[in-house]
């Protein structure tokens, strides 16, 4: 039995998890910018579940809900991060004012909910944080650029993370979601007002593939939920989670390219040192 700290469980991957999380017997603290959106599971789990409106941009909201899981629960075990949303504009095209909230939220919210929740998570026999990336996160692409920046910063901080946690028995897992049949092409996605002709062929095809898919694409949440609570209960989690085909593809495609990159230019890139930097070690 397990006790988690889900953001963002009022839709897509948030609230799938919670839910199955739920049905095999584990503790919640479900969270949503408003609980009316999350009351559904203590209703259903009177016993197992706890709701709390949780703004990840609002400085101490992170922390008020750490705390009802330790008064409710006694402890936190896994801290799930699935708070987020995307945006579509080329980087032209799109102002500050439309995308540095997208910053707050799957960034700095992000942030400041792992603070809040180590001193908690540091208690607990084998701790776990799972931070919901994007195969935008593997690799960039046209039209998604401020979303992929978000995202590739999670990478980042999670790696780091994970070195600097592991040590006292903690693991950290990137989920890495190709598309999924969630709401995030819909309600979970913005886009920039500006449209500018030049990127019609690049960027323009973003907004084109967000108009067209939504709710038709091809993964299916419970699956990949499934695998994530599988890798959250292995004795030895992958740091890096891609889920579904899409999401392996990029990241093939990406490790392929960054190796034909570095291999063209190893050799006069790597003969960069001062001469006498041998006699200076």
């Amino acid at each position: 039995m397990k006790i988690w700290l889900i953001t963002g469980a009022s839709s897509g991957f948030g609230k799938v998890l919670a839910g199955q999380v739920l049905a095999r017997g584990d503790r919640v603290v479900a969270t949503a910018r408003q609980v009316a959106d999350v009351e559904h599971f203590a209703r259903d789990y009177p016993e197992t579940a706890a709701v709390t409106s949780l703004d990840v941009t609002q400085a101490g909201a992170a922390a008020a809900a750490v705390r009802l899981a330790a008064e409710r629960f006694g402890s936190l075990d896994v801290l799930v991060n699935a708070a987020g949303f995307g945006f579509v504009g080329a980087i032209e095209e799109a102002t500050p004012e439309e995308y540095r909230p997208m910053f707050e939220t799957n960034l700095f919210g992000l942030i400041e909910t792992i603070r809040a929740a180590l001193p908690v998570l540091r208690a607990s026999a084998r701790a776990t944080i799972v931070n919901f990336s994007s195969g935008a996160g593997i690799a960039g692409g046209a039209g998604s650029g401020h979303y992929c920046a978000t995202k590739f910063a999670v990478e980042g901080l999670s790696e780091a993370l994970a070195q600097e946690v592991g040590p006292l028995g903690m693991t950290v897992i990137i989920a890495e979601p190709g598309p999924f049949r969630t709401e995030f092409l819909g309600r979970s996605i913005a886009m920039a007002a500006r449209e500018i002709d030049a990127y019609a062929d690049t960027a323009g095809k973003r907004r084109a593939y967000r108009d067209s898919n939504d709710g038709k694409q091809a993964g299916d949440p419970e699956k990949a939920v499934a695998v994530i609570l599988k890798a959250v209960d292995a004795a030895d989690p992958p740091l890096h989670l891609p889920l579904g085909p899409v999401a392996f593809a990029i990241a093939d495609k990406k490790l392929a390219s960054f190796r034909s990159d570095i291999d063209a230019c190893r050799d006069a890139a790597i003969a960069t040192d001062f001469d006498d930097a041998g006699h200076m070690q």
